[in-house]
């Protein structure tokens, strides 16, 4: 038997909100308590879904028809919860993953899908696996802005770098996760000092650790 309970933690968040620089934060936090630590991320984490991550993310704004996107993000998911996931979480390992489904409900469930779509995609894919916690990171739209710009330049992806209104929508879908699954849905303030945004987040899974 594993000596902790293993854990699936996902952080959510737009472009900007420091997810990638958060998660290694933690990672190393739980490390420190004896917790054996999964980073990932999404689009990826398998060598299945990183050929996935590939095609998603080059090529132009049309490359993919919004049906054949959603479609190559939920074949992706499945093998990473197939082949990541699921056994890290079986030993007893805490899975700490860049976006996952709350992702591509913001992202690709407007327009010519919806949010039902997605989640029907998932629950085919995934059996509907869902992780224990997921931490929203909330930023101003103007900071995540000057901060993607900071990181990128101009070489955004072919996601990352849709106009303003598509990321404000985006940002309203995770804000609405937020307030209809309290439980699992935690938001964060990610502003200020990237210590304190690591404390706010260990807050966060306080009734999770062992």
């Amino acid at each position: 038997m594993p000596d902790f309970v293993g854990r699936f933690i996902t952080l959510e968040g737009g472009e900007g909100a420091g997810k990638s620089t958060q998660l290694r934060a933690l990672a190393t936090v739980l490390r420190a308590h004896g917790i054996e630590v999964v980073e990932t991320r999404e689009p990826g984490g398998s060598e299945g879904a990183e050929a996935i991550r590939a095609l998603l993310l080059t090529g132009g704004q049309d490359r993919w028809s919004p049906r054949a996107e959603a479609l190559l993000f939920a074949a992706a998911r499945a093998d990473h919860v197939e082949k990541t996931i699921r056994p890290a979480l079986a030993r007893g390992a805490w899975v700490l993953s860049d976006r996952f489904l709350d992702s591509s409900r913001a992202y690709q469930g407007q327009g010519a899908l919806t949010d039902a779509d997605i989640v029907m995609l998932h629950r085919i894919g995934s059996n509907g696996f869902l992780p224990d916690r997921t931490l929203f990171l909330t930023l101003p739209e103007t900071e995540a802005e000057n901060r993607t710009r900071a990181r990128d330049g101009d070489a955004t992806d072919r996601i990352g770098g849709r106009d303003r209104d598509f990321h404000r929508t985006v940002a309203d879908a995770f804000a609405r996760f937020a307030a209809q699954e309290p439980e699992r849905v935690r938001a964060i303030d990610a502003s200020g000092a990237a210590a304190d945004i690591t404390d706010r987040l260990m807050a966060a899974l306080a009734d999770l650790l062992p």
